[in-house]
């Protein structure tokens, strides 16, 4: 039974269920955000984006290809809202905080790997390196 509760207290189980309930937080906000001011906005443009009731039958069968769409519009809209709002800021404040950080890693010029600034040798062609001017040595 401890090592069941070691499992359930680790720090990676721990983050992954906090991250699980703030992301599903987060979708029901982007959700109700597209449906208070993004979907209202497309239906003054052309129409309220809902296909439901669109369906095709062959031989008997219904198949409601509607419902397949309205989910698809939700979805482009929801990424769309995800990516404007929150990736591409978090994306150019975390470039604005990176700009002053020197570099860790140079590229090498034999295999093009990711080696470190200061390393005299390639760890995975061999080849050896001019020592790098960005450093003090």
């Amino acid at each position: 039974m401890s090592g069941f509760k070691k499992f359930l207290i680790r720090g990676n189980l721990v983050d992954l269920a906090v991250a699980f309930v703030v992301g599903a937080a987060f979708a029901g906000l982007v959700k109700d955000f597209a449906n208070s001011f993004i979907t209202p906005l497309i239906a003054l443009l052309g129409g309220k984006p809902d296909y439901t009731a669109l369906a095709v039958t062959i031989n008997g069968t219904k198949f409601p290809y509607g419902i397949f769409m309205t989910s698809a519009i939700a979805f482009i809209i929801t990424a769309a809202i995800v990516y404007f709002l929150v990736v591409l800021p978090t994306t150019k404040l975390i470039e604005r905080m990176d700009r002053g950080k020197e570099a860790t890693e140079r590229e090498c010029p034999q295999c093009l790997s990711d080696i470190p600034v200061r390393a005299l040798r390639c760890r995975h062609c061999t080849t050896e390196l001019v020592p790098s001017a960005e450093l003090p040595r």
